[in-house]
Protein backbone atom coordinates (compact mmCIF):
# COMPACT_ATOMS: atom_id res chain seq x y z
CA UNK A 1 0.00 0.00 0.00
CA UNK A 2 1.57 3.25 -1.16
CA UNK A 3 1.74 6.09 1.38
CA UNK A 4 2.56 9.76 0.93
CA UNK A 5 4.50 11.16 3.90
CA UNK A 6 3.84 14.78 4.81
CA UNK A 7 6.11 16.59 7.26
CA UNK A 8 4.63 19.49 9.21
CA UNK A 9 6.52 21.94 11.42
CA UNK A 10 4.06 23.81 13.62
CA UNK A 11 4.25 27.27 15.16
CA UNK A 12 1.55 29.22 16.98
CA UNK A 13 0.38 31.20 13.95
CA UNK A 14 1.51 29.08 11.00
CA UNK A 15 2.90 25.75 9.86
CA UNK A 16 5.41 24.68 7.20
CA UNK A 17 4.75 21.64 5.04
CA UNK A 18 7.00 19.28 3.06
CA UNK A 19 6.47 15.93 1.39
CA UNK A 20 8.87 13.12 0.59
CA UNK A 21 8.69 11.38 -2.78
CA UNK A 22 12.02 9.54 -3.03
CA UNK A 23 14.25 9.94 0.03
CA UNK A 24 14.67 13.74 -0.24
CA UNK A 25 11.77 15.93 0.84
CA UNK A 26 10.45 18.98 -0.97
CA UNK A 27 9.16 22.05 0.86
CA UNK A 28 5.61 22.89 -0.22
CA UNK A 29 4.93 26.15 1.59
CA UNK A 30 3.62 27.80 4.74
CA UNK A 31 -0.01 28.25 5.79
CA UNK A 32 -1.83 29.82 8.71
CA UNK A 33 -2.51 27.58 11.69
CA UNK A 34 -6.29 27.79 11.36
CA UNK A 35 -9.17 26.28 9.40
CA UNK A 36 -8.24 28.07 6.16
CA UNK A 37 -4.69 26.77 6.42
CA UNK A 38 -5.90 23.23 7.07
CA UNK A 39 -8.11 23.33 3.97
CA UNK A 40 -5.18 24.62 1.88
CA UNK A 41 -3.11 21.72 3.23
CA UNK A 42 -5.87 19.28 2.30
CA UNK A 43 -5.99 20.55 -1.29
CA UNK A 44 -2.21 20.27 -1.64
CA UNK A 45 -2.10 16.79 -0.10
CA UNK A 46 -4.95 15.47 -2.25
CA UNK A 47 -3.18 16.77 -5.38
CA UNK A 48 0.04 14.97 -4.39
CA UNK A 49 -1.86 11.84 -3.40
CA UNK A 50 -3.54 11.68 -6.81
CA UNK A 51 -0.28 12.35 -8.69
CA UNK A 52 1.58 9.61 -6.80
CA UNK A 53 -1.31 7.16 -6.74
CA UNK A 54 -0.95 6.88 -2.96
CA UNK A 55 -3.66 5.12 -1.01
CA UNK A 56 -2.89 6.64 2.38
CA UNK A 57 -1.60 9.91 3.81
CA UNK A 58 0.67 9.96 6.85
CA UNK A 59 1.43 13.24 8.66
CA UNK A 60 4.58 13.53 10.77
CA UNK A 61 4.15 16.32 13.33
CA UNK A 62 6.75 17.41 15.85
CA UNK A 63 4.96 18.12 19.17
CA UNK A 64 4.98 21.83 20.02
CA UNK A 65 3.10 22.16 23.29
CA UNK A 66 -0.37 21.84 21.78
CA UNK A 67 -0.04 24.06 18.69
CA UNK A 68 -0.15 20.91 16.56
CA UNK A 69 -3.52 19.74 17.89
CA UNK A 70 -5.62 21.60 15.30
CA UNK A 71 -3.74 20.08 12.36
CA UNK A 72 -3.79 16.65 14.02
CA UNK A 73 -7.56 16.70 14.61
CA UNK A 74 -8.12 17.84 11.02
CA UNK A 75 -5.92 14.99 9.77
CA UNK A 76 -7.75 12.38 11.85
CA UNK A 77 -11.09 13.72 10.55
CA UNK A 78 -9.85 13.16 6.99
CA UNK A 79 -8.73 9.61 7.70
CA UNK A 80 -5.01 10.40 7.58
CA UNK A 81 -2.50 8.71 9.82
CA UNK A 82 -0.67 10.92 12.32
CA UNK A 83 2.63 10.39 14.12
CA UNK A 84 4.15 12.76 16.67
CA UNK A 85 7.74 11.53 17.20
CA UNK A 86 9.76 12.37 20.27
CA UNK A 87 11.46 15.75 19.54
CA UNK A 88 14.83 14.57 20.89
CA UNK A 89 14.69 11.39 18.81
CA UNK A 90 13.78 13.41 15.72
CA UNK A 91 16.57 15.96 16.29
CA UNK A 92 19.21 13.27 16.74
CA UNK A 93 17.94 11.44 13.67
CA UNK A 94 18.16 14.68 11.64
CA UNK A 95 21.76 15.27 12.74
CA UNK A 96 22.59 11.67 11.91
CA UNK A 97 21.44 12.07 8.29
CA UNK A 98 23.30 15.35 7.83
CA UNK A 99 20.93 18.16 8.87
CA UNK A 100 22.92 20.69 10.90
CA UNK A 101 20.87 23.82 10.21
CA UNK A 102 17.48 24.19 11.90
CA UNK A 103 14.76 26.32 10.25
CA UNK A 104 11.01 25.81 9.93
CA UNK A 105 11.14 24.65 6.26
CA UNK A 106 14.07 22.34 7.04
CA UNK A 107 12.24 20.91 10.08
CA UNK A 108 9.23 20.14 7.86
CA UNK A 109 11.54 18.35 5.42
CA UNK A 110 13.13 16.42 8.29
CA UNK A 111 9.69 15.24 9.44
CA UNK A 112 8.75 14.11 5.93
CA UNK A 113 12.02 12.24 5.36
CA UNK A 114 11.81 10.65 8.81
CA UNK A 115 8.38 9.31 7.92
CA UNK A 116 9.46 8.07 4.49
CA UNK A 117 12.61 6.30 5.70
CA UNK A 118 11.51 5.07 9.14
CA UNK A 119 7.84 4.30 8.37
CA UNK A 120 6.65 4.91 11.95
CA UNK A 121 3.32 3.62 13.15
CA UNK A 122 0.47 6.09 13.35
CA UNK A 123 -0.63 7.27 16.76
CA UNK A 124 -4.14 6.74 18.08
CA UNK A 125 -6.07 9.89 18.99
CA UNK A 126 -6.41 10.36 22.74
CA UNK A 127 -10.16 10.18 23.56
CA UNK A 128 -11.85 13.55 23.97
CA UNK A 129 -13.01 12.76 27.52
CA UNK A 130 -9.36 12.18 28.52
CA UNK A 131 -8.18 15.40 26.85
CA UNK A 132 -10.92 17.28 28.69
CA UNK A 133 -9.86 15.69 32.00
CA UNK A 134 -6.26 16.70 31.29
CA UNK A 135 -7.25 20.36 30.73
CA UNK A 136 -9.30 20.39 33.94
CA UNK A 137 -6.42 18.93 35.97
CA UNK A 138 -3.96 21.44 34.50
CA UNK A 139 -6.25 24.29 35.52
CA UNK A 140 -6.52 22.93 39.07
CA UNK A 141 -2.70 22.78 39.19
CA UNK A 142 -2.58 26.43 38.05
CA UNK A 143 -4.96 27.46 40.82
CA UNK A 144 -3.00 25.46 43.40
CA UNK A 145 0.12 27.34 42.38
CA UNK A 146 -1.69 30.67 42.65
CA UNK A 147 -2.98 29.70 46.10
CA UNK A 148 0.54 28.93 47.33
CA UNK A 149 1.82 32.23 46.00
CA UNK A 150 -0.97 34.30 47.55
CA UNK A 151 -0.73 32.49 50.89
CA UNK A 152 3.00 33.20 51.00
CA UNK A 153 2.32 36.86 50.20
CA UNK A 154 -0.25 37.03 52.98
CA UNK A 155 2.08 35.38 55.47
CA UNK A 156 4.93 37.75 54.58
CA UNK A 157 2.62 40.77 54.67
CA UNK A 158 1.25 39.85 58.10
CA UNK A 159 4.83 39.86 59.42
CA UNK A 160 5.21 43.55 58.50
CA UNK A 161 3.88 45.86 61.25
CA UNK A 162 3.28 48.77 58.86
CA UNK A 163 1.35 46.79 56.25
CA UNK A 164 -1.96 48.52 55.44
CA UNK A 165 -5.05 46.57 56.45
CA UNK A 166 -6.44 47.10 52.96
CA UNK A 167 -3.62 45.01 51.47
CA UNK A 168 -4.22 42.17 53.92
CA UNK A 169 -7.96 42.24 53.25
CA UNK A 170 -7.35 42.16 49.49
CA UNK A 171 -5.03 39.16 49.80
CA UNK A 172 -7.58 37.31 51.93
CA UNK A 173 -10.33 38.03 49.38
CA UNK A 174 -8.09 36.84 46.54
CA UNK A 175 -7.31 33.60 48.36
CA UNK A 176 -11.01 33.00 49.05
CA UNK A 177 -11.87 33.63 45.39
CA UNK A 178 -9.19 31.21 44.17
CA UNK A 179 -10.43 28.57 46.61
CA UNK A 180 -13.95 29.02 45.29
CA UNK A 181 -12.75 28.61 41.68
CA UNK A 182 -10.81 25.51 42.64
CA UNK A 183 -13.76 23.95 44.46
CA UNK A 184 -15.97 24.55 41.42
CA UNK A 185 -13.43 22.85 39.14
CA UNK A 186 -13.16 19.86 41.48
CA UNK A 187 -16.95 19.46 41.29
CA UNK A 188 -16.72 19.64 37.50
CA UNK A 189 -14.09 16.90 37.50
CA UNK A 190 -16.27 14.67 39.69
CA UNK A 191 -19.20 15.20 37.34
CA UNK A 192 -16.94 14.43 34.39
CA UNK A 193 -15.97 11.10 35.94
CA UNK A 194 -19.62 10.19 36.51
CA UNK A 195 -20.40 10.85 32.84
CA UNK A 196 -17.70 8.43 31.67
CA UNK A 197 -17.86 4.88 33.10
CA UNK A 198 -14.42 4.00 31.61
CA UNK A 199 -12.84 6.68 33.75
CA UNK A 200 -14.80 5.66 36.83
CA UNK A 201 -13.76 2.03 36.53
CA UNK A 202 -10.08 2.82 35.97
CA UNK A 203 -10.18 5.36 38.81
CA UNK A 204 -11.43 2.69 41.21
CA UNK A 205 -8.96 0.06 39.98
CA UNK A 206 -5.88 2.29 40.23
CA UNK A 207 -6.78 3.33 43.79
CA UNK A 208 -6.29 -0.34 44.68
CA UNK A 209 -2.55 -0.06 43.99
CA UNK A 210 -0.48 0.67 47.13
CA UNK A 211 0.81 4.25 47.04
CA UNK A 212 -1.69 5.66 44.53
CA UNK A 213 -4.03 8.09 46.25
CA UNK A 214 -6.65 10.70 45.43
CA UNK A 215 -4.08 13.30 44.33
CA UNK A 216 -2.17 11.00 42.00
CA UNK A 217 -4.84 8.77 40.47
CA UNK A 218 -6.31 11.20 37.91
CA UNK A 219 -2.95 12.39 36.51
CA UNK A 220 -1.99 8.71 36.26
CA UNK A 221 -5.09 8.01 34.16
CA UNK A 222 -4.12 10.78 31.72
CA UNK A 223 -0.54 9.50 31.43
CA UNK A 224 -1.69 5.95 30.70
CA UNK A 225 -4.09 7.05 27.98
CA UNK A 226 -1.54 9.37 26.38
CA UNK A 227 1.15 6.68 26.29
CA UNK A 228 -1.31 4.21 24.82
CA UNK A 229 -2.00 6.77 22.08
CA UNK A 230 1.70 7.41 21.39
CA UNK A 231 2.42 3.70 21.15
CA UNK A 232 -0.64 2.99 18.97
CA UNK A 233 -1.90 0.58 21.62
CA UNK A 234 1.24 -1.56 21.40
CA UNK A 235 3.43 0.01 24.07
CA UNK A 236 5.25 -1.97 26.74
CA UNK A 237 5.92 -1.22 30.39
CA UNK A 238 9.59 -0.86 29.51
CA UNK A 239 8.81 1.86 26.97
CA UNK A 240 6.51 3.64 29.44
CA UNK A 241 9.26 3.53 32.06
CA UNK A 242 11.70 5.11 29.61
CA UNK A 243 9.17 7.77 28.61
CA UNK A 244 8.95 8.95 32.21
CA UNK A 245 12.71 8.77 32.80
CA UNK A 246 12.58 5.93 35.34
CA UNK A 247 14.76 3.62 33.24
CA UNK A 248 18.29 2.71 34.35
CA UNK A 249 21.19 4.29 32.50
CA UNK A 250 24.73 2.91 32.44
CA UNK A 251 27.67 4.82 30.96
CA UNK A 252 30.29 2.38 29.66
CA UNK A 253 33.07 2.51 27.09
CA UNK A 254 35.25 -0.55 26.61
CA UNK A 255 36.22 -1.78 30.04
CA UNK A 256 35.49 1.58 31.70
CA UNK A 257 32.25 2.15 33.55
CA UNK A 258 31.47 5.72 34.61
CA UNK A 259 29.78 5.63 38.03
CA UNK A 260 26.89 3.47 39.16
CA UNK A 261 23.68 2.95 37.15
CA UNK A 262 21.22 5.83 37.52
CA UNK A 263 17.78 6.59 36.18
CA UNK A 264 17.85 8.65 32.99
CA UNK A 265 15.53 11.39 34.35
CA UNK A 266 14.32 12.15 30.85
CA UNK A 267 10.73 12.86 29.99
CA UNK A 268 7.89 13.92 32.27
CA UNK A 269 9.49 15.29 35.45
CA UNK A 270 6.24 16.09 37.36
CA UNK A 271 4.89 12.57 36.83
CA UNK A 272 8.23 11.05 37.83
CA UNK A 273 8.21 13.11 41.04
CA UNK A 274 4.59 12.15 41.70
CA UNK A 275 5.41 8.45 41.35
CA UNK A 276 8.32 8.82 43.77
CA UNK A 277 6.00 10.39 46.34
CA UNK A 278 3.53 7.54 45.74
CA UNK A 279 6.29 5.07 46.54
CA UNK A 280 7.31 7.02 49.63
CA UNK A 281 3.77 6.90 50.96
CA UNK A 282 3.07 3.37 49.81
CA UNK A 283 5.90 1.69 51.70
CA UNK A 284 4.56 3.06 55.00
CA UNK A 285 1.53 0.79 54.89
CA UNK A 286 1.18 -2.93 55.43
CA UNK A 287 1.08 -3.98 51.80
CA UNK A 288 2.90 -5.73 48.97
CA UNK A 289 4.82 -2.57 48.02
CA UNK A 290 6.39 -2.37 51.48
CA UNK A 291 7.34 -6.05 51.19
CA UNK A 292 9.01 -5.32 47.85
CA UNK A 293 10.90 -2.35 49.32
CA UNK A 294 12.13 -4.34 52.32
CA UNK A 295 13.22 -7.20 50.09
CA UNK A 296 15.37 -4.87 47.98
CA UNK A 297 16.93 -3.20 51.02
CA UNK A 298 17.65 -6.61 52.56
CA UNK A 299 19.46 -7.54 49.35
CA UNK A 300 21.77 -4.59 49.68
CA UNK A 301 20.01 -1.90 47.65
CA UNK A 302 20.32 1.67 48.87
CA UNK A 303 17.05 3.01 50.26
CA UNK A 304 16.70 5.65 47.55
CA UNK A 305 17.38 3.07 44.84
CA UNK A 306 14.74 0.81 46.40
CA UNK A 307 12.26 3.72 46.43
CA UNK A 308 12.84 4.39 42.73
CA UNK A 309 12.28 0.68 42.06
CA UNK A 310 9.00 0.94 43.99
CA UNK A 311 7.95 3.94 41.89
CA UNK A 312 8.71 1.90 38.79
CA UNK A 313 6.73 -1.04 40.18
CA UNK A 314 3.68 1.19 40.81
CA UNK A 315 3.88 2.36 37.20
CA UNK A 316 4.09 -1.22 35.91
CA UNK A 317 1.11 -2.29 37.99
CA UNK A 318 -0.92 0.67 36.73
CA UNK A 319 -0.06 -0.13 33.11
CA UNK A 320 -1.01 -3.80 33.60
CA UNK A 321 -4.41 -2.77 35.00
CA UNK A 322 -4.95 -0.30 32.15
CA UNK A 323 -4.24 -2.93 29.49
CA UNK A 324 -5.96 -5.91 31.11
CA UNK A 325 -8.95 -4.22 32.72
CA UNK A 326 -8.41 -6.44 35.78
CA UNK A 327 -8.37 -5.26 39.40
CA UNK A 328 -5.11 -5.14 41.31
CA UNK A 329 -4.26 -8.54 42.84
CA UNK A 330 -1.74 -8.27 45.72
CA UNK A 331 -1.05 -12.02 45.67
CA UNK A 332 -0.26 -11.99 41.96
CA UNK A 333 1.81 -8.82 42.40
CA UNK A 334 3.90 -10.51 45.09
CA UNK A 335 4.80 -13.36 42.76
CA UNK A 336 6.16 -10.87 40.20
CA UNK A 337 9.06 -9.94 42.46
CA UNK A 338 9.70 -13.34 43.99
CA UNK A 339 13.17 -13.17 42.45
CA UNK A 340 13.77 -9.69 43.88
CA UNK A 341 13.98 -8.01 40.48
CA UNK A 342 12.57 -4.43 40.17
Amino acid sequence: MKTVYIGVDIAKASFDVAYCKVRKAEWLGRWSNDESGYKALQEQVETIQAALGAETVHLILEPTGGYELGVALFAYANGWEVTKPNPLTLRRWAEGVGYRVKTDPIDARVCAEYGYLMEPKGHVLVPLFVRELDYLLRRVDDLDQLLRMERNRLQNSQAMPDMPQAVLADLEQTIAAIRQQRDALVKTIKAHLKRHPQLQTLYRQLLGIPGIGLKSVLPMIVILYRFDSLSAGEGSKKQLTALLGLDSQIRQSGTSVSGVPRISKRGDKPTRARLYMCALGGIRGHNVLRDFYRLLVARGKAKKVALVACARKILHWAWAIFKSGQDFDPTLAATSFATGQP
